[in-house]
């Protein structure tokens, strides 16, 4: 009989991880044992484009922390085992080893399900194809690099116009690949507004990458490999696919064990990271997250919202009343020398939402004009009737990334557009205007 209380963490990426780290400092006597069913934990998923671009020449500088080191704080991390059952009512998981073939039954007084989430990859014909890659985690970055290494693809299709497939076009084409996007939209960057949009496809054309809008992926075709790839009634010769759609939370756990799913279909969590049943703690990809600009539960799966969520789970798993109180949807991406910056809502969501949206667009120079090699940077607000803040978006080639976060405390701090136009930023020439593309905007937006 166990003297002490066991966790198990199911998963071992940012919200596992970050569970079970939280947890052994908050309870040092506690036993923590986490099952992740890839070949690593703890890793920076988000830099696997870098890494198969070339800009990251190891794939393990990506490793945060390995098992080896989390055993040194007495978790026990058991890579390449699944959890395939889940017994919420005994406190029980069985554990299959993915290299052994055996499986095996735990017990456990506390849970944390951070199972993540899986790529989106639609029963289209071909999808086996040798070529046609999913991008999650690091044994795929390392099969997509080792294919592009050892088979010299000239022509690549990437599926899916979203934050990893736009990245991922540059990570191609920079080894000389001649690169096309397909996305089922009417738009790439589906979470930001059709100008914002724009911009996106016209810095892709300059880098010669081919975008087709409305173009529906029917399938693979090629005899053993991927050769090309059926869309909008045509064949685009391809010998690399990336699939880029999205991902959906891994829930099929939860729903097993009978885990209340939200409106999302994501795991539904409380702000302290707990779920409808006892002792059964969800964080990261599989789980819901509080819109604070909403105020309804949203699905926003990054690596920033997993981390927090983890420490929170983590920390009440162990006794500990830690609380997450949710996001504002805050994410940026490069697109080759553009920046690309979102937070709060679109003018789409906004009206999604119950609002009317009054929409402010200015371009104005990321630093003094006469400064050497400013550029332009163009920001757009959305804010409610009453002038309170929205959302925001920007892009621009320099000057986006950080200015983003200003906006994004302004919608933490639910303040409206008179406020923002009252900020005290630095100005230097090298760095910003005078009048900072903030200010300008949020002028506009009085106006």
């Amino acid at each position: 009989m166990r003297k002490v209380p066991r966790l198990v963490v199911i998963g071992g990426g940012a919200a596992g991880m970050s569970a079970a780290a939280k947890a052994r400092r908050t309870n040092p006597q506690m036993e923590i044992l986490a099952f992740e069913r890839s070949g690593f934990v703890s890793y920076g998923a988000c830099g696997l484009p870098y890494y198969i671009k070339g800009d990251i020449a190891d794939y393990r500088a990506l490793i945060i922390r390995t098992p080896e080191q989390f055993a040194k704080q007495g978790i026990t991390v058991r890579i390449r085992h699944e959890v395939t059952g889940l017994d919420t009512a005994k406190g029980r998981v069985t554990v299959r080893d993915l290299d052994g073939g055996t499986e095996s039954v735990f017990d456990y007084d506390v849970l944390v399900l951070a199972a993540g989430a899986t790529p989106a990859r639609p029963p289209l014909p071909g999808m086996d194809l040798a070529g046609v890659f999913s991008l999650r985690q690091v044994e795929d970055g390392i099969a997509i690099r080792t294919w592009i290494e050892q088979n010299a693809p000239k022509r690549a299709v990437i599926v899916g116009g979203g934050y990893v497939g736009l990245e991922m076009a540059e990570a191609l084409a920079a080894h000389g690949i001649r690169v096309t996007v397909l996305e089922m939209l009417p738009q790439v960057l589906p979470n930001f507004d059709p100008p914002m949009a724009g911009l996106a496809v016209e810095e892709l054309a300059r880098q010669g990458v081919e975008v087709y809008l409305e173009h529906k992926v029917e399938g693979f075709l090629g005899d053993g490999r991927v050769r090309a790839v059926a869309a909008g009634g045509r064949e685009f010769p391809a010998d690399l696919v990336v699939l880029g759609a999205g991902a959906r939370p891994r829930v099929d756990l939860a729903r097993q064990a009978g885990i209340a799913l939200g409106p999302t279909g994501a795991v539904a969590v409380d702000r302290h990271m707990r779920t409808n049943l006892e002792n059964v703690f969800a964080a990261g990809d599989v789980a819901e997250v509080h819109h604070l600009v909403t105020g309804r539960p949203a699905y926003i799966p990054l690596g920033t919202t997993a981390n927090k969520q983890g420490r929170v789970a983590g920390e009440n798993a162990a006794g500990g009343r830690a609380a997450f109180e949710g996001v504002v949807g805050s994410a940026v991406l490069k697109v080759f020398d553009w920046e690309f910056a979102r937070t709060g809502l679109s003018e789409r969501e906004a009206r999604e939402a119950g609002h009317t949206p009054r929409v402010t667009d200015v371009t104005h120079e990321a630093r003094a004009r006469y400064y050497p090699g400013s550029t332009p940077v163009h920001v757009r607000l959305v804010a409610d009737r009453d002038g309170r803040l929205l959302g925001a978006q920007m892009a621009g080639r320099q000057g986006v990334a950080h200015r983003i976060n200003v906006f994004a405390a302004a919608l933490q701090a639910r303040w409206n557009v008179d406020d923002l136009a009252a900020l005290d930023l630095a100005y230097a020439p090298p760095f910003a205007p005078v009048w900072d593309p903030i200010l300008i905007a949020a002028s506009a937006a009085q106006k």
